[in-house]
């Protein structure tokens, strides 16, 4: 099953503020081998209790009621006992060092549970991005934190290159004259003729 939302336009987002903005989640496709992340989801911020409910509600008719998620609170300030989401209550554990501090389990009556990759608030949209396509891929098996160290590695790999290239056009920019034609005063005007003036002899 796959179940994506994504951002508005920034158009829209203006003109419907009073309006909650959209999950931003993505599931692995329906029919796919058993992998280490069913999802992708990307929190806005770090409070559970604002969070959880949009995050159940959306996947209450896909996997069945919701009933309970649980967190490693490494990376979560305060984690409520339990979120009212729809007329029934979500209970809200955590365990720190039986699970993965970048996942979220969820659990329901009738369906069993899953494991969702939490990619971080701050992260940038590209990033995201690619973390949603990459831990919703069959072909992949890395775990939550896995994934994360992944796509910092690229984005540091993708910074060094954009600076390298930057670097390779300053250099012949500078090797076409570029260098000299922003230091205009290490040349004399056009057609000019530079000599020494000589030093007068003493008693002149």
């Amino acid at each position: 099953m796959t179940a994506t939302m994504f951002d508005k336009p920034a158009v829209e987002d203006r003109t419907s503020s009073s309006s909650p903005p959209p999950l931003r989640l993505q599931l692995a496709p329906v029919g796919t081998a058993p992998a280490l992340i069913d999802g992708a989801w990307w929190p806005r911020s770090r409070d559970l209790t604002a969070e959880l409910p949009a995050l159940t509600a959306v996947l209450d008719p896909l996997w069945g009621r919701i009933t309970r998620v649980t967190v490693n609170p490494t990376f979560w300030p305060v984690i409520p006992r339990k979120v009212s989401v729809q007329g029934h209550m979500v209970k809200v554990g955590w365990f720190k060092a039986e699970q993965d501090p970048h996942k979220l389990l969820v659990l329901s009556y009738t369906a069993g549970r899953w494991d969702l990759l939490v990619i971080p608030p701050e992260t940038d949209a590209v990033t995201a991005a690619r973390l949603m396509t990459t831990a919703t891929d069959p072909a992949h098996s890395l775990t939550a934190s896995g994934l994360i160290q992944e796509a910092e590695l690229f984005r540091i790999a993708a910074e060094a290159e954009a600076a390298a290239w930057d670097s390779s056009r300053e250099t012949v920019w500078d090797s076409e004259g570029g260098h000299d034609a922003r230091h205009p005063s290490s040349h004399g005007p056009a057609g000019a003729v530079i000599s020494r003036v000589p030093i007068p002899a003493a008693g002149m």
